[in-house]
């Protein structure tokens, strides 16, 4: 007699389309960020866990001065995406960041774009709103996260205009 086997619910399609929109969120966010003159906030901090996702584990996590990211294991091992963003309260350079981080987290997971809707995976039980200070926490007292510096790419506006100028 055969047993059937029971699926994992970390397997499921939810979970896979889950993960596969947080990681765009995390391209995106990367890509933002990388628009910034100023090196220090180019600087995050990751972590990755490449065990078996279980409840309670953080799969990866982004911290950066002005945005923070996380994909974890929820009860009924359904995924879950946390994020926070630094208040900022003059309209610049870095709150127009912020802005469309937030934006892309809410496009990327609507469920009018999906054929499963993830919408719920958005938690919002806790937002961190003072990314910075958590950034420099952690990185004070790290021990499961990298140190990485995102790379600089003028917007492509600002390109523009250097190469007009050469």
């Amino acid at each position: 007699m055969k047993q059937q086997q029971q699926a994992n619910p970390i397997q499921s399609p939810y979970n896979k389309i889950v993960k596969e929109v947080y990681y765009a969120i995390y391209r995106n966010a990367k890509q933002l960020l990388s628009t910034l003159e100023r090196d220090e906030l180019r600087y995050n901090l990751e972590r990755e866990d490449k065990t078996t996702p279980k409840v309670g584990t953080i799969i990866h996590e982004f911290i950066n001065p002005l945005i923070y990211l996380r994909l974890e294991c929820h009860p009924n091992e359904i995924l879950a995406i946390h994020y926070g963003f630094e208040q900022v309260l003059a309209v610049n350079q870095y709150s127009k960041i912020t802005s469309a981080f937030v934006r892309s987290i809410y496009k990327l997971t609507t469920k009018d774009t999906m054929t499963i809707n993830i919408e719920e995976a958005v938690r919002t039980d806790w937002c961190i709103k003072t990314c910075s200070e958590m950034y420099e926490y952690i990185e004070e007292r790290n021990k499961h996260h990298t140190f990485k510096q995102i790379k600089y790419k003028p917007a492509t506006i600002r390109r523009k205009q250097m190469q007009a100028v050469a």
